[in-house]
């Protein structure tokens, strides 16, 4: 029986035996001035994706002063790829929640998620956004944004320090970085519909 070899331009089929032959042949061709990066397009799109993160931020208490430092020259976030912020959610891939969400605040919050275009995340950060910190037997706060959108890092605080904030985004950069760009789902968030239309009504001042 014959065996098919391959064709491949420029290797010999006797030195294909295993990755030293590959490796020589890269460097023979970064040696005559030819760059050869051996990567998949997901992780490309992700590279760049995860290191150019626009948030969206929605601060409504100290959390969002304490986010303003991260700007100044102390921590520098552009260091980091995710110093860009915009004030419209169609050109955002984060938004950012930093503080007390009311029941008044909340479907505007949810409106705001809606009109971000996919693939979109969200960061709650500090006790109040996350459970409803000191306000969590309050008649009039969320006790938790997971209940009205999908959370993708938490940030716990009170409100979080800086190394705190530059943690969770980090993780979020991870989490950009191991998803699968063309193809497959990411997240499913078909299972708390029902819960979030609910959390989304009550909000709204409709019976549940």
């Amino acid at each position: 029986m014959e065996i098919k070899k391959p064709k491949i331009r420029s290797m010999q089929y006797d030195e294909f035996k295993n990755n030293d032959y590959l490796e020589r042949m890269v460097q023979q061709l970064n040696d005559d001035g030819a760059g050869v990066i051996l990567t998949t397009f997901d992780d490309l799109i992700n590279w760049g994706r995860s290191n150019s993160v626009w948030g969206l931020l929605l601060g409504t208490s100290c959390c969002a002063i304490e986010f303003m430092a991260l700007g100044a020259a102390r921590y520098d976030m552009a260091r980091f790829g995710f110093e860009v912020t915009r004030n419209s959610p169609r050109q955002a891939d984060v938004l950012v929640v930093m503080g007390t969400i009311t029941y008044r605040t909340a479907p505007v919050m949810k409106r705001l998620y809606d009109q971000m275009a996919e693939p979109k995340y969200v960061v709650a950060v500090g006790g109040c956004t996350i459970s409803g910190g000191p306000f969590i037997k309050s008649y009039n706060v969320v006790n938790g944004i997971d209940k009205v959108i999908p959370v993708d890092v938490y940030i716990p605080g009170c409100p979080p320090r800086p190394e705190a904030f530059y943690y969770g985004l980090m993780q979020l950069q991870r989490k950009m970085k191991v998803e699968r760009y063309l193809g497959g789902v990411n997240r499913k968030t078909e299972a708390n519909d029902e819960v979030n239309n609910n959390e989304t009504e009550k909000a709204k001042g409709g019976q549940v």
